[in-house]
């Protein structure tokens, strides 16, 4: 049935176009000779019909959707109209009836074109004109922010809404050279930077909108963040319309389907330009080895499992010791790629026997170390299993695998590690020690497992992070918990910290010529400008469509056991070093011989597993010297 009405419509078309032709050859001969007989002979009228016919098959004149005539269309009209004139003045000479005037060729195509132009730019305005009814009396006034193009996009789809749910006062443009144009009759107001004065002057002309909309499938956060400002400021909520996909489909739909704007994600304010990430060389480590993600469960370590799958590896080993975690990653990863050998493992990096054995078993080649508890207070609450977990457990893993030959073994470690305050940051420093030295060993003797570590920051959305944290506390009404007005901290999306993680594996196995890679160096992330965690409260509250303080309480809590302020991502004495390399920089803190600080934690596990936390605690910070426990966060803000 749906084919037969397509002929029908092409046959309509043919039929329309035959006679547009056809009317358009007395026209021309008329405006070339108004002194000769248009109309005779007759046989040029139904001759130039199907001359047009003819030179149109080439470009499917015919097949054309009159109602969504585009520039594309027209073009395509021009050049059957150019080749529709050509033929027919062949055909006239064979016929012997050529017009008086030598340029009725070009007449006879600026009439085609416009016979046929014509009718299918008005049908469709018409078409839009029909769908633009007024807007409904409850229609949300907007006004659209974005480039030109995206605006475009919008503003057709909202003209197949029936529903008529929006109405346009204006545009602003990202910048100011656009100021006074008109895109589909909407008057480009301003730029974004102009934003606060053109809603002051839409207010005085009582034509405020209800909302702001993100016409931009790909905003900078930057962007974002000036526009949430100028909302707030007039009490505006800020949504943001469908990516371009689904606006093709409301556009190009016989059906009209319903324009729906969404909220604006936490993750879009991060929004940065992309890093340009080696692809080839990530597929090149990954691709045919057999690989092994501790701690594949957490939000790390199961975003490092989705990325190493894509590039096909030998085989994927997923090690966690929670059950449910480890269950959803590995189902995940049976939808998304069920070509990829996967095997799931429930162990607990603190068992070395276990560990041992299971690496003896995989010899895995390269090894994504993610395994970690990271919740400073948690691990503060619980300091010997921290220590037993983030220390012992890593010179486990590591140890295990360099007995079995693995090519590389990548540790994910954090900020919390640079100056620690918490049991938790420095049994992470510990872990880049250990680390760092089995890496200056392997690269003296030229063989041997390469050790890299990647430190960063937060990633937005993880386990036992804020936003959940005020995500729930959004949903029930607030108050948002935040502990002091000045703590900020680094924040990154995990798909993009995860790619860099990558990114610098490829640089380090692939022997990239990197500064202090002889020293131990750290690859740093670069997670741009710190958040304040209150800044990001207020984010949220007005993400979700309240007001920060009026509708939504923030309350001050207090440093808790182990935080501090301010995080940082370098110790005062090692400075940054670029890498050459966007996205990463390098670090260069103290090393230790590997054997040295093998003893130190062996002494620490055994003071763990002997429940005395004290001497554990003592040992640690002989070991890492600049550690000042911040153990009942008192003097968290002294110190920053």
């Amino acid at each position: 049935m749906p084919a037969a009405r397509s002929l029908i419509r092409i046959a309509v078309n043919v039929a329309l176009d035959a006679l547009l032709a056809a009317i358009a050859v007395p026209v021309a001969r008329w405006i070339a000779d108004p002194a000769g007989h248009a109309f005779a002979p007759f046989w040029l009228i139904p001759a130039g019909a199907a001359a047009l016919l003819l030179a149109g098959l080439p470009f499917r004149l015919s097949r054309q959707y009159w109602r969504f005539a585009g520039i594309e269309d027209l073009l395509t009209v021009a050049a059957s109209s150019a080749a529709g004139s050509v033929l027919f003045a062949a055909i006239t000479m064979a016929g012997g009836a050529v017009s008086a005037n030598p340029a009725f060729p070009v007449v006879h195509a600026f009439t085609l074109l416009v016979f046929l132009g014509a009718p299918r730019v008005f049908y469709r305005r018409m078409r839009l004109r029909a769908a633009g009814h007024p807007p409904e009396a409850d229609a949300a006034s907007i006004l659209l922010v974005g480039e030109g193009e995206d605006a475009d996009l919008f503003l057709r789809a909202m003209a197949q809404d029936r529903r008529r749910a929006f109405q346009v006062e204006g545009l602003l443009a990202p910048t100011a050279r656009l100021t006074g144009r008109r895109i589909q009759g909407f008057p480009i107001l301003g730029s974004v930077a102009d934003a606060g004065a053109v809603l002051e002057q839409l207010r005085g002309e009582g034509r405020m909108p209800d909302m702001l909309v993100i016409a931009s499938p790909d905003p900078t956060g930057a962007l974002l963040t000036a526009v949430l400002a100028e909302a707030d400021r007039f009490g505006l909520r800020v949504r943001r319309a469908p990516r371009p996909t689904a606006l093709d489909s409301n556009t190009g739909a016989d059906k009209d389907q319903r324009l729906e704007l969404k909220p604006v994600a936490i993750e879009d304010l991060l929004n940065r330009a992309q890093v340009p990430l080696d692809r080839d060389g990530m597929a090149r480590l990954i691709q045919g080895r057999r690989v092994i993600v501790t701690g594949a469960g957490g939000t790390i370590g199961s975003e490092l499992a989705r990325q190493v799958a894509a590039f096909g590896p030998a085989s994927l080993v997923l090690i966690d010791n929670g059950e449910f975690a480890l269950w959803q990653i590995d189902l995940e990863l049976a939808e998304t790629h069920p070509g990829v050998a996967r095997r799931t493992l429930i162990a607990d990096i603190r068992d070395e026997a276990r560990i041992r054995a299971v690496f003896e078993d995989v010899r895995p080649e390269l090894l994504f170390h993610a395994a970690a508890l990271k919740h400073v207070p948690m691990v503060e609450a619980n300091p010997l299993e921290g220590l037993l977990t983030n220390a012992a457990g890593t010179r486990h893993v590591a140890d295990a695998a360099r007995a079995v030959g693995t090519l590389a073994m990548v540790l994910i470690s954090t900020d919390k590690a640079v100056n620690p305050t918490s049991v938790m940051g420095a049994s992470k420093r510990v872990a880049e020690m250990y680390c760092q030295g089995l890496d200056i060993q392997a690269r003296q003797t030229g063989s041997g497992m390469r050790c890299i570590t990647v430190r960063f920051g937060n990633v937005l959305g993880s386990t036992g992070s804020v936003v959940p944290l005020f995500q729930r506390q959004l949903a029930r009404g607030g108050p948002l918990t935040v502990t002091h007005p000045d703590m900020q901290r680094y924040f990154m999306t995990v798909r993009e910290a995860v790619g860099l993680v990558l990114q610098a594996s490829v640089l380090r196995v692939g022997g990239a010529e990197l500064p202090l890679s002889n020293d131990g160096g750290i690859f740093v992330l670069d997670m741009g400008e710190p958040v304040k965690i209150v800044d990001l409260a207020r984010q949220m509250i007005r993400l979700a469509g309240l007001r920060p303080e009026e509708d939504v309480e923030i309350r001050f809590t207090g440093l808790r056991p182990g935080e501090k302020l301010f995080e940082e991502l370098f110790h005062g004495k090692e400075p940054p070093v670029p890498t050459g390399y966007q996205g990463l920089l390098m670090a260069s803190p103290r090393t230790a011989d590997p054997a040295i600080v093998g003893r130190s934690l062996d002494e620490i596990a055994s003071a763990c597993r002997a429940g005395q936390p004290r001497l554990a605690l003592a040992l640690l910070g002989r070991l890492i010297p600049e550690f000042e426990h911040n153990a009942d966060g008192s003097s968290g803000e002294v110190r920053a």
